[in-house]
């Protein structure tokens, strides 16, 4: 059967995340059924997605494979999923892989984007979408603090306590802290990362940007490969994964 790898964005705030549970809706049960539907029932597809976004985390570039065993043509397929899909997710495009293309196991790179929104009022329309913090935040102290975690690092202070990676170390290729608009924006990409791996760092970050900690001490903390060291998880409401990279098959 013809495999497909489709993009993917979504709003992930009514979600239990990308991968399907028993307690509450998922992207992928949505998009299971969607792609039993275009097929009129005959048969279960099951969609293997790049990454397990956890519940309320967006995705404007998420990326899953699929089989389908009618040849739907690559411009047509994002309009027949989308036909039986809530308004918050849409499949944006679709292409045809070699059948042993596999989204998550040959994915060479993921990026996710990470929003704050500083201001002591929270926004009306970004509600859902952003981290509203209502304090000031050095961005200069905090874009210095991310580049001592550029890198290949041990980061178990930076991963969640109930992580099932069989080892902390993460190579991060680019941590990017900036202003657009009245958001902060973080940006990063590696090859792979930990559970709350990106969440975690912001949550720290965002100390550094309060002036209660320093790039020393981010250091520090990295060292220390405790969790406890660390700060706050980030809300899952301002992370988005925005990229998948794939070699050429």
């Amino acid at each position: 059967m013809p495999r497909y790898f489709i993009t993917i964005e979504y709003d992930g705030g009514g979600y239990v995340g990308w991968q399907r549970q028993n307690n509450g809706p998922s992207i992928q049960e949505h998009l299971e059924t969607a792609a039993s539907a275009i097929l009129g029932q005959r048969q279960e597809v099951l969609m293997q997605g790049a990454g397990r976004t956890d519940a309320g985390v967006h995705a404007t570039g998420q990326v899953a494979h699929c089989d389908l065993p009618s040849g739907f043509a690559e411009a047509q397929l994002p309009l027949a999923l989308n036909a039986h899909l809530p308004s918050d997710i849409r499949v944006i495009s679709a292409r045809q892989v070699p059948d042993d293309a596999h989204a998550r196991f040959d994915a060479i790179g993921r990026s996710y984007r990470y929003r704050i929104f500083p201001r002591k009022i929270a926004s009306a329309l970004l509600a859902g979408r952003v981290w509203h913090f209502p304090y000031p935040l050095d961005i200069e102290a905090m874009a210095e603090a991310a580049k001592r975690l550029i890198g290949k690092h041990d980061f178990t202070s930076f991963r969640a306590t109930h992580c099932q990676a069989s080892s902390p170390v993460r190579t991060l290729d680019s941590l990017d802290v900036h202003q657009h608009g009245e958001d902060i924006i973080l940006t990063v990409s590696a090859r792979s990362f930990l559970h709350h791996q990106v969440r975690n760092i912001t949550g720290s970050l965002v100390m550094v940007g309060q002036g209660k900690w320093t790039a020393d001490d981010i250091s520090a903390i990295l060292e220390a490969r405790d969790r406890s060291a660390a700060g706050q998880t980030a809300p899952p409401e301002g992370l988005y994964l925005t990229k998948v990279s794939y070699p050429e098959f």
